[in-house]
Order: C-alpha cells, then sequence, then structure tokens
C-alpha cells in the first residue's frame, strides 16, 4: 500500500485562469541564446562631442537625423509615440515625423483613433527615435497640442496618394471584421484618393509636441556613452550630462 501524503497548495500557486508557463523547454532555450547571440553596434561608431552641441536641441536634432540618413539608417523619421489613457495606462506605437521646427515634434492621426483618444484626456506624450546604423537615439516629451483643421489638411494633402488613400479609410484602431472588409475600403479610398487628391478628412489631426526635455544618447563600443539632456525651465534651455 503506497503511502498519499496530504494534499497541499503550491506557496505561489498560480491562478487557474494563468497561461502555461515552461520554464525550460527547448525553445525558450533557443530564444534566450538567440538574444543573447545577437550583435550591438558591430560597426564604428561615430563620436560626439557635448562640448560642440549648440545651446537649443533643434539643430543638433535635424544634423543627427540627417546624419543618419547619410548613414543609410532605413527610414529614420520613424519614430515611437508613447500616450496614456486617463487611468495612466499606456501605449506605445510607431509612426513618422511629419516635421520638427520652434514650435515643436509634429506628427498626425485621426481625433478617433487610440492615440488621439488619449491625447485628448491627457495632453501629453513621448518620442523616441533609435539610429543603430550611428548607436543614436534621441527622446523627446511635453505637453501636446492639436492644430487646427485647416492646418491639418494642408500636412495631410502635402503628403502622398497613399498616405491621403489610408487617411479616408479611416476607422483607425476599430475592431475589423475581415481582411476583405478591409480591402474593399482600401480600394476605394485609393480610387477616391487618386481622382480628388484634395479630399477632406474632417478626422484628420496634426499634433505638435512641444519639448520640455530633449535628451540626445550617442552610443559607445565600451558602453562608455554620452547622453546629453535638454531641459526648458524659465525661458530658456539648459544642458547637463547624464551618467549612462
Amino acid at each position: 500500500m503506497s503511502d498519499h501524503p496530504a494534499h497541499q497548495d503550491p506557496p505561489d500557486a498560480a491562478p487557474a485562469d494563468a497561461p502555461a508557463h515552461h520554464s525550460d523547454d527547448a525553445e525558450s532555450q533557443a530564444f534566450r541564446e538567440l538574444l543573447r547571440g545577437l550583435r550591438v553596434w558591430d560597426v564604428e561608431l561615430p563620436s560626439f562631442d557635448p562640448a560642440t552641441a549648440p545651446a537649443e536641441p533643434l539643430p543638433l536634432f535635424r544634423q543627427w537625423l540627417r546624419e543618419a540618413a547619410e548613414a543609410g539608417v532605413p527610414e529614420p523619421h520613424t519614430m515611437t509615440l508613447a500616450t496614456a489613457d486617463a487611468d495612466g495606462v499606456p501605449s506605445v506605437r510607431t509612426l513618422m515625423l511629419h516635421d520638427a521646427d520652434e514650435r515643436g515634434w509634429h506628427f498626425a492621426s485621426h481625433r478617433g483613433s487610440r492615440k488621439g483618444r488619449e491625447l485628448a484626456v491627457r495632453p501629453r506624450a513621448a518620442l523616441g527615435f533609435y539610429w543603430p546604423a550611428v548607436g543614436r537615439q534621441v527622446r523627446v516629451h511635453g505637453p501636446v497640442t492639436a492644430a487646427g483643421p485647416e492646418e491639418s489638411a494642408a500636412d495631410l494633402h502635402r503628403r502622398s496618394t497613399g498616405a491621403l488613400a489610408a487617411a479616408l479609410v479611416g476607422r483607425q484602431s476599430e475592431v475589423l471584421g475581415s481582411a476583405e472588409e478591409l480591402a474593399r475600403a482600401s480600394e476605394a479610398a485609393w480610387e477616391r484618393a487618386r481622382h480628388e487628391p484634395e479630399a477632406p478628412v474632417p478626422s484628420w489631426t496634426l499634433y505638435v509636441l512641444h519639448p520640455e526635455e530633449v535628451e540626445f544618447f550617442q552610443g559607445d563600443a565600451q558602453r562608455r556613452h554620452v547622453r546629453l539632456n535638454y531641459r526648458y525651465e524659465n525661458g530658456r534651455w539648459a544642458q547637463e550630462l547624464l551618467w549612462p
């Protein structure tokens, strides 16, 4: 006769509806080995002397984006945009920079998209640019304002036919019933965009992030990274170096 010890719950029992977790199966091990084997900055990186940086961040940002493009970084104007909802729950996505000028960093979307809804209740955001070919990143954060309908329309109609077609499809972030539904809407939108290049899209909104902080990060193969942070305070930009 076998002994059957009394049942005891494990001290950290997972909830019944928690997903199964396999701590060390072959697939997990292979994934970890893949991560550890990936090379980082396996190229000669440019140097950056913060003593030569301009008094304001905009000229340096424009220079770095131009140098990233010249170094062959694909789509160097793509960036990560982070927003938060009314409860402070963050969300993040990648989109394109439309401009960067004395007002701030420009991007656009539909007012009814997730980012548009979140900016309506929490009009602050953060941007992140990463250019691996030169080991550089730029972080920007501050309050966001929505441009008026005329400026928003002008922003859209300066862009490509494909951008207009995508905007005409609309319904961004809504649940999609099927790929066929999207195909029909996209085909109709492309047809209209080709024949009506000034077609209005009332929900299209240009947003401008007014920077309060802009950080420039230059990677270094010895991990002696240079981090130059600009902070806007008392009507002027102040600079400070940060530990990597």
